[in-house]
């Protein structure tokens, strides 16, 4: 196995420039990697007995191909290789291997410097590869200037189409295409809507330059800002139960929050304009509420929350992937806005989906307040029976009372294991 890889970043010149000691390790190596582009580059200055590996997907291949050579490896990446860069792949699979890099501008550092926009402050997005979460958490942060680095499904185009879906239309979109190749390169400036219907050539990278409509809406959105479900318009958690209930979700130290029950989406809605980078995922058995937290995330510039119309209890949770075919992460927050009468099950079932130390909320109404026995529901005993046959870690409910509607009870149960506490 190779013991130390010399690791050169370099651009997308056809006449690449190296310094002379990396010239010295062109020289005194027979075995290189990286990708075909490279080589395509780099080729003229190797050893005529030089043997290539190409980098290329599954990466599996490439570190079973490494495994045949002992010594050192000179491998070639783009730009700076600790910078979402090979360096960083060979760290984590080859921890014991020695690493010596000379690195080159990162492209987004060459687009910065072709557009003379000073970057200090720039928030920098990988879409290689990734899902649109870390884009869209910046956008919703209000970041004023954002570096993202594309693939071929997050295209400028389609990167500019996503966030005037969204609303987020103050910004400029700088695209840098093949940057340092001397034929080939590309750099343009342009409104979303120009972006949204261009073609672009690879690779590409793209600064967004401006400013997001950042969240106006303060904590606890005003109910009828809400879109609401067409004849049961006060069916919505009321803003004030929303606060309180987001409080209990403990959602400042979450990851994912499940929110069971959705209907118009307050609840989801609300967590992604507080918490940007919380994954929020939103099961709902109406067909109807799908589009309708769709209309309400545009209005509320809330993109990213992933919706499942289906029967909880039913669903084969390890088979929903989200847009983009990934598996749905598992949440650690879970709140239950509704449960069509089998509470129980729901329960029984989130709670195999929940992480450990992972906390359950649910509301119901108050059964004190209610005064007609038929209406009274034993939701709030099922809850805490259910949770006390789980082993969950019951909380002190919260009872909060808004205008003319019964008081409602937040309740809370907290699964046991690692960081059950905070």
């Amino acid at each position: 196995m190779v013991e130390r890889f010399i690791v050169v970043g370099m651009d997308d010149s056809q006449r690449p420039w190296f310094a002379p000691e990396v010239m010295d390790a062109i020289r005194g190596h027979r075995v290189f990697s990286g990708g075909r582009r490279l080589y395509e580059s780099v080729r003229v200055l190797l050893p005529e007995d030089h043997v290539w590996i190409p980098i290329a997907a599954p990466l599996s291949d490439v570190f079973e191909a490494y495994e045949g050579y002992d010594g050192e490896m000179v491998v070639f990446a783009s730009g700076d290789p600790l910078f979402f860069g090979f360096a960083n792949t060979l760290r984590r699979v080859l921890p014991d291997a020695r690493l010596e890099v000379y690195p080159s501008f990162n492209c987004l550092q060459v687009l910065a410097h072709r557009a003379v926009l000073p970057y200090q402050d720039m928030r920098v997005v990988s879409l290689t590869g990734r899902p649109w979460h870390e884009l869209d958490a910046a956008l919703i942060g209000g970041e004023g200037m954002i570096g993202v680095l594309t693939d071929t499904v997050h295209s400028p185009a389609a990167i500019a189409k996503r966030m005037l879906r969204f609303g987020f239309s103050d910004y400029v979109m700088w695209v840098g295409e093949r940057l340092g190749n001397e034929v080939c390169e590309r750099v343009s400036r342009l409104s979303l809507e120009e972006a949204m219907n261009g073609v672009f050539d690879s690779p590409n990278c793209v600064i967004l330059h401006g400013c997001a409509p950042r969240s106006s809406w303060g904590m606890g959105i005003a109910d009828d800002l809400f879109e609401g479900l067409v004849g049961r318009p006060r069916m919505i958690t009321k803003a004030a139960v929303r606060v309180l209930t987001l409080a209990a979700l403990e959602l400042r130290w979450r990851s994912c929050l499940w929110d069971i029950g959705f209907c118009t989406g307050s609840v989801s809605i609300e967590a992604r304009l507080l918490y940007p980078r919380l994954r929020v995922v939103g099961f709902e058995l109406r067909s109807e509420c799908g589009p309708l937290l769709e209309r309400n995330a545009v209005r509320f510039h809330a993109p990213g929350i992933q919706s499942f119309i289906t029967d909880f209890v039913d669903a084969d949770v390890d088979a929903l992937r989200d847009e983009e075919g990934r598996v749905v992460c598992r949440p650690d927050a879970i709140f239950v806005g509704g449960h069509g009468g089998r509470l129980r099950e729901l329960m029984v079932k989130a709670f195999a989906c929940l992480l450990e130390g992972g906390v359950m909320v649910f509301n119901c109404v108050d059964p004190a307040s209610v005064s007609d026995v038929r209406i009274r529901c034993d939701s709030e005993e099922v809850f805490c029976s259910t949770a006390s046959e789980l082993g969950m870690e019951l909380c002190s409910p919260v009872c909060v009372a808004v205008d003319d509607y019964h008081p409602i009870r937040i309740l809370k149960a907290r699964k046991q294991g690692k960081g059950s506490g905070i």
